[in-house]
């Protein structure tokens, strides 16, 4: 069990917080707020409260069970001076064994046995005391028996009812609460919900547990104070310090922190693996509850998975539109170009699992194309499908393909997306991003599309490159092509950088490290957006609902643009992936800079500021108004910029995208004779 778990060395570097991070570590630093404080005051209260009147009734019943319901009349200072005397003893006996801490929802069998023991400490506690007032004179001995044997059905039974009526049956009630043994890893968890309480269960009664549980940690705040299964909640996150030296003070310091609340992330996330850094601890997390597998009521081998890089990033979960999604797929006719890409094969598998009467895959690259197909017919094996091993530089191949397929909706994203690669090959750059693109739009205009999305870059926004330049023509081009023809939809969506996408830095630092180092960063200030490639599918999918839905005249010169949070320092991301390694940065391994390479920026944006951005009712998807483009000079200039493309003729064809877009500012194209 949980053998799996790898520790992972706590990052001290920060990554560029978002907004919905959560708080500071400036907040973390402070005590938790005071309302917390007086929940936590109030629950206890209320328990003690709860305790000490079932003391109460528990005594009054074991008088009138054993007298016949004539206590009074038996002898008046059983009841006047016994009830209180019975009560205040009960509850000093509690609050001395810490009853009032432990959380009823995780209540078990364990909790039943301490109660017991409580309960006879009461009686025996009142029992002494009573023979100092009374002398015992006038009390009947199984009194006391039947008053403690009602204490622990009285306070357990309420316990267990509401465990059971949280858990809808009796599992997980039937256990002791010893976590772990000696000789296992002492391990502090933080967090006090669902997974805690199922990984501390995995550890009780099992011999052979690799973790033993010494303490909690819990940034709610409500139930800081109390157990669960015994063990103590000891603080809030910025209590992590005085909680470890308190253990290491008695002997079980903790050697790893265990994060079991999946909501832990980004800001929140990255502070406590600061601490843990400071403090000599390594961090790992539980899987998401929905991967937990039961045996015979408690978790069975879960595999204990690291900390991940989107994990640090913090991406706010976007709630999505699924059954607008789910329409404007279901029962459609479906083609993506470049489907072997990171983007394409995602559109490609989300698509496919909403339903479509049939999905065509385009790609020139016949082993992406035969991945991408294999993995779409596992996953939905019943769903017509063509693969089509094409270029869309191809005019004649891609308007019969469209012709013949006749579909309602075309994703582009076949693209070159490379920047140093496509500066070195500008002449390619152009027939892909812009001839391809142009030739997919017209052949969708002339077959009657419904819509067709063009997947676009935050690099075309002010670019520098030539790849970010082309990528901004084929932006105007569609929209150009869109104008004249009204009766298809043109959604243009734009967005950075994809984590763990092909060619993108995520993968480079992964294989660097592999080799030992070091991880090269071209610039110690350059920044990028990130997001996963599974959000940004998603949200591309919104954007074309909301470009298919729109019905003014201007629709097909939108471009939707998404938000991709706050920018990501690449230095700072290499640095976390070292120590996310187990690793320390400009130790173990180096973190080189080599300089800025031709076309790259120090950062990007998103939008241009001519362009007028507003939002939209989907939360993640903006919409920019961009700047008009005159259309027959842009289709002349396309239709002169191919020529030069496929003549090879780098100059010209750096002349003509600076002429077409003014904003690209060029740099030293001399970088050997590639085309």
């Amino acid at each position: 069990m949980w053998t799996n778990m790898r520790p992972i060395s706590p990052p001290s570097d920060r990554i560029a917080p978002s907004a919905a991070d959560g708080p500071t570590r400036k907040d973390m630093a402070s005590k938790p707020p005071l309302s917390a404080r007086i929940t936590m005051l109030q629950r206890s209260t209320l328990i003690l409260a709860h305790d000490g009147a079932m003391a109460a009734l528990s005594y009054w019943l074991a008088l009138q069970l054993r007298l016949g319901g004539g206590a009074y009349a038996y002898s008046p200072d059983l009841v006047r001076i016994g009830t209180p005397l019975f009560t205040l003893c009960a509850l000093a006996v509690f609050i001395a064994l810490g009853l009032y801490k432990a959380v009823w929802r995780y209540a078990s069998i364990g909790e039943l046995l301490k109660i017991a023991r409580a309960a006879a400490l009461a009686v025996l506690l009142f029992a002494l005391c009573l023979f100092f007032i009374t002398r015992l004179e006038t009390m009947p001995r199984s009194t006391l028996i039947i008053a403690g044997i009602l204490l622990i059905a009285l306070m357990g039974g309420a316990r267990l009812a509401y465990r059971m009526y949280k858990d809808r049956g009796l599992e997980g009630l039937f256990r002791t609460d010893q976590v772990g043994t000696r000789n296992a890893i002492p391990v502090m968890l933080v967090g006090a919900g669902d997974g805690a309480e199922l990984f501390i269960r995995s550890m009780i009664g099992n011999v052979k547990a690799p973790y033993r549980v010494v303490g909690l940690i819990d940034d709610k705040g409500s139930r800081i104070g109390r157990q669960i299964h015994g063990i103590n909640i000891m603080g809030g996150l910025d209590e992590l310090q005085d909680a470890i030296q308190h253990l290491a003070r008695s002997g079980d310091a903790p050697q790893r922190l265990i994060i079991t609340e999946d909501s832990l992330r980004g800001r929140r996330l990255r502070g406590l693996v600061e601490q843990a850094d400071g403090l000599g601890l390594t961090v790992a997390r539980l899987p998401k509850l929905t991967d937990f597998r039961m045996q015979d009521g408690a978790p069975a081998s879960v595999e204990v998975r690291p900390i991940a890089i989107e994990d640090l990033l913090g991406r706010p979960q976007t709630v999505l539109d699924r059954s607008r999604m789910a329409s404007l797929i279901a029962g459609k006719r479906v083609l993506v170009t470049g489907a072997g890409g990171s983007i394409g094969g995602e559109l490609a598998r989300q698509i496919a699992s909403y339903g479509p009467a049939r999905l065509a895959l385009l790609d020139h690259s016949e082993y992406a194309l035969y991945s991408i197909d294999l993995e779409i017919g596992e996953r939905a094996p019943d769903l017509p499908r063509a693969t089509l091993l094409a270029d869309v530089r191809d005019k004649e191949r891609i308007r019969a393909i469209i012709a013949e397929e006749n579909p309602d909706l075309v994703f582009h994203a076949a693209a070159l997306k490379h920047v140093p690669m496509v500066e070195l090959h500008p002449t390619e750059g152009v027939l892909t991003n812009v001839v391809g693109t142009r030739n997919v739009a017209e052949a969708c205009a002339a077959a009657k599309v419904s819509a067709m999305v063009l997947i676009s870059t935050d690099k075309a926004v002010n670019p520098s490159s030539v790849m970010g330049t082309t990528k901004r023509l084929a932006e105007c081009t569609l929209q150009t092509i869109g104008a004249a023809n009204p009766q298809t939809s043109y959604v243009v969506v734009r967005f950075g950088n994809v984590l763990g996408s092909t060619g993108s830095v995520v993968p480079l630092f992964q294989r660097q490290l592999a080799a030992g180092g070091p991880l090269t960063v071209t610039h110690p200030d350059v920044t990028r957006y990130f997001m996963t490639v599974r959000e940004a599918v998603e949200l591309v999918l919104e954007a074309s609902i909301l470009g298919t839905e729109t019905t003014d005249g201007a629709r097909n010169e939108h471009i939707y643009v998404l938000d991709m949070g706050e920018p990501v320092k690449i230095a700072d991301l290499a640095r976390q992936m070292i120590r996310l390694a187990g690793l320390r940065p400009d130790q173990d391994v180096k973190v080189a800079f080599t300089g800025l390479r031709p076309g790259e920026k120090l950062y990007e944006e998103l939008f241009h500021d001519a362009e007028a951005l507003a939002p939209t009712r989907y939360t993640g998807v903006q919409i920019a108004h961009p700047r008009r483009v005159d259309g027959p000079t842009l289709i002349d200039g396309v239709t002169e910029l191919e020529a030069a493309a496929r003549r090879r003729d780098r100059a010209a064809v750096i002349a003509l995208i600076g002429r077409l877009v003014p904003e690209y500012a060029a740099p030293n194209h001399d970088t050997g004779s590639a085309k």
